[in-house]
C-alpha cells in the first residue's frame, strides 16, 4: 500500500479510536457501581437504540471481511454464511427473545438457575459463556491483523501482532470503564459507519455494471476461473460425502448457534420491557437483512472487479477482498479515489473489530464475576464487588483472546465465528430451551445438555482439519486428525439435546412443579420480570 494510504487510514482509525474513548470516558463518570448499571445500561435503551446495538453487535468482522472474502473465493457456497447469519435471526425472534428479558437479569444461566439448583447450573452455563466468548473473540483478533498487514503491505508480522494486542487492549479499556452503557453507544455508532460503507460500496458496484446483476454475476464466474460451476452448489462443500456433511453442519451451527451467543443474549437486558427486546430483534432483522443481502454483492463484486487470484495473494482466508474493491472502485491503487475509499472501508472495518470486542468481553465478563465468582467463592469469605470483579476479569479474557488470535492468525474470520456459532448452538441453546419449554426438566439435565455440547464440540474441533493434519490448519506440521468435518455442529449439537435429555430422565430429583409454573407465567406475561 502507499504512504497516502496508510497514513489517511491511520488517522482514520485515530479518529474513531479518539470518539469512542471519549463516549467511555464520558459514560465513565456516571456511577457504574451497581451491576445493573455496568451489565444493562440500567435498562435505559430504547427499542429502536437497542437494535442498532444488536446489529453492530452482530456485524462483526466476520461478516463485513470474512462472508465477502469466501464469496469472493468459493462463490455460491460463500453465501451460506450470509444467509444463515440472516435466517438464525427467525429463531431469536421466535424463541428467545421476549422469554430470554422476562426470565432473566443479566446472563444466560439467570434463565436457567430460575427454576435449578443455582450453584452447578451457573458453574455450567458460565464456563460455556466464556469459551463461546473467547473463540467468537479471536475471530475479531485475526481480522484485525490482516486489515493492517494489508495496509502496510502485509510485510510485518510485527505490526500485525502489536495491533491484535492494541486491540485488545482498547477492548479492556471500553469495557472496564464504561460498562454496557458506552459498549451500547460505540456499538450504535460503529452500525450507522458500517451500513453507510456497506451502501455506498454496493452502489458503487452496481454503477460499474450499470445496474446489471446478471452482468455482474457472470464477470465473476469467468474471472474465477470455475466458470458456471461459480454460480452453482458444490464447488466448497460438493466434493464428496464429507464436504456435504460439512455444509449440512455448518448451516445448523449457524442458523442455530445465534440464540445461544452470550453477548446477543445480554443485549435483551438493556430494554426495560419485554415488548421492548421484542421490537428491538424487529430492528435488528431489518439492519442485519439489508446488510447480508449487501455482503453477496460486494463478494461477487470482489470477483468480478479484483478477481479471486488478486485476493488469495494478499490474504489467502480472503479476509482482504473488500478493502481490495474499494480501493479497485475509487479508481486505482495510486489514484486518489481509490486511497480515500481505501481508508474509508479499512477504518469501517477496524471500527466493526473494536466496537465488537468490546460487546464479547463485557458479556463473557458477566458470566465470570456473576456466574463463576458468585458461585465459586467461599461462602464465609469477604464479598468482592461483581463490578469489581467483572473488570479484572475482562484483562484476563482479553489475554486469552489476543494470545488465539495470534495463533490463528492464518485462518478465515468467518469460518472461526462458524465454530463459535457451533458451540453456542450445542452447549447453551439446549439448556436454554429445555429451560423454557419443559416442564420435568431438572438440575442434572442442565448440567448434562451444557457439558454435554460444550466437550464434544471442543474435543471435536481439536480433533479435526481445522488444528492439524492439513497445509491451512494452525499446526500444519502435526497430524492428529481424527474427525473428518470441519465444523462439529452436525455431531455436538444433537448431543447437547440428547446429554440433556438423558440426565433429566436419569435424575432422581422431583421437577419443581410450583417453579416451573411461576417461571413459565413470568416467562409468558412479564409479570415479576426485573
Amino acid at each position: 500500500m502507499t504512504g497516502d494510504h496508510q497514513t489517511l487510514a491511520l488517522l482514520l482509525f485515530s479518529t474513531f479510536v479518539a470518539v469512542t474513548l471519549g463516549i467511555t470516558t464520558w459514560v465513565g463518570r456516571r456511577r457504574q457501581g451497581s451491576a445493573e448499571e455496568f451489565y444493562a445500561g440500567g435498562r435505559l435503551f430504547s427499542p429502536m437504540e437497542n437494535g442498532f446495538a444488536i446489529s453492530g453487535d452482530y456485524m462483526s468482522a466476520a461478516s463485513f471481511l470474512g462472508i465477502s472474502g469466501l464469496i469472493a473465493l468459493n462463490g455460491y457456497d460463500g453465501m451460506l454464511y450470509s444467509v444463515g447469519f440472516l435466517v438464525a435471526w427467525l429463531v431469536v425472534l421466535f424463541l428467545v427473545a421476549e422469554l430470554v428479558r422476562n426470565c432473566g437479569r443479566f446472563t444466560l444461566a439467570d434463565v436457567v438457575a430460575a427454576r435449578m439448583r443455582e450453584r452447578p447450573v451457573r458453574i455450567a452455563a458460565g464456563t460455556s459463556s466464556v469459551t463461546v466468548s473467547v473463540l467468537y473473540l479471536v475471530a475479531q483478533m485475526v481480522g484485525a491483523g490482516s486489515l493492517v498487514a494489508l495496509l502496510l503491505g502485509g510485510t510485518s508480522e510485527a505490526a500485525r501482532t502489536w495491533t491484535v494486542i492494541g486491540v485488545g487492549a482498547l477492548m479492556v479499556i471500553y469495557v472496564s470503564l464504561g460498562g454496557m452503557r458506552a459498549t451500547t453507544w460505540i456499538q450504535i455508532v460503529k452500525a450507522v459507519l458500517l451500513l453507510g460503507g456497506t451502501v455506498a460500496l454496493t452502489a458503487l458496484v452496481l454503477v460499474r455494471f450499470h445496474g446489471d446483476v446478471d452482468r455482474l454475476l457472470r464477470t465473476a464466474a469467468e474471472r474465477s476461473g470455475h466458470g458456471e460451476a461459480f454460480l452453482a452448489p458444490g464447488l466448497a462443500y460438493g466434493g464428496d460425502w464429507v464436504a456435504r456433511f460439512d455444509f449440512i453442519s455448518l448451516g445448523l451451527a449457524l442458523v442455530l448457534g445465534t440464540a445461544g451467543l452470550p453477548h446477543i443474549l445480554s443485549r435483551f437486558y438493556t430494554v426495560p420491557t419485554a415488548r421492548a427486546a421484542r421490537r428491538s430483534v424487529v430492528w435488528s432483522i431489518g439492519l442485519i437483512g439489508g446488510f447480508y443481502l449487501m455482503t453477496i454483492v460486494l463478494g461477487f463484486g470482489a470477483a468480478a472487479l479484483v478477481g479471486p487470484d488478486a485476493v488469495r495473494a494478499s490474504n489467502a482466508a480472503g479476509n482482504t477482498a473488500v478493502p481490495l474493491l474499494a480501493l479497485d472502485l475509487g479508481g486505482g491503487a495510486h489514484s486518489t479515489g481509490g486511497t480515500v475509499l481505501f481508508a474509508v472501508v479499512a477504518a469501517v472495518a477496524f471500527a466493526t473489530i473494536l466496537a465488537v470486542v468490546a460487546g464479547i468481553t463485557l458479556a463473557s465478563s458477566a458470566s465470570v464475576a456473576h456466574d463463576l465468582y458468585a458461585s465459586l467463592r467461599r461462602r464465609h469469605s469477604k464479598p468482592r464487588s461483581e463490578v469489581a470483579v467483572a473488570r479484572v476479569a475482562a484483562v484476563g479474557i482479553g489475554a486469552v483472546a489476543i494470545g488465539l488470535g495470534l495463533l490463528a492468525r492464518d485462518l478465515n474470520v468467518a469460518f472461526l465465528v462458524g465454530l463459535a456459532f457451533a458451540v453456542a448452538a450445542s452447549a447453551n441453546l439446549p439448556v436454554l430451551l429445555y429451560s423454557l419449554f419443559w416442564r420435568d426438566f431438572t438440575t442434572r439435565g442442565a448440567v448434562w445438555a451444557v457439558y454435554g455440547g460444550l466437550v464434544p464440540s471442543v474435543v471435536l474441533v481439536l480433533l479435526s482439519p481445522v488444528v492439524s493434519g492439513s497445509p491451512q490448519s494452525l499446526f500444519p506440521g502435526l497430524d492428529f486428525q481424527y474427525f473428518p468435518l470441519q465444523n462439529p455442529g452436525l455431531v455436538s449439537i444433537p448431543l447437547g439435546f440428547v446429554a440433556g435429555w438423558l440426565g433429566t430422565v436419569t435424575s432422581p430429583e422431583v421437577p419443581d412443579e410450583a417453579r416451573h409454573a411461576e417461571t413459565e407465567v413470568r416467562s409468558l406475561t412479564g409479570a415479576g420480570a426485573v
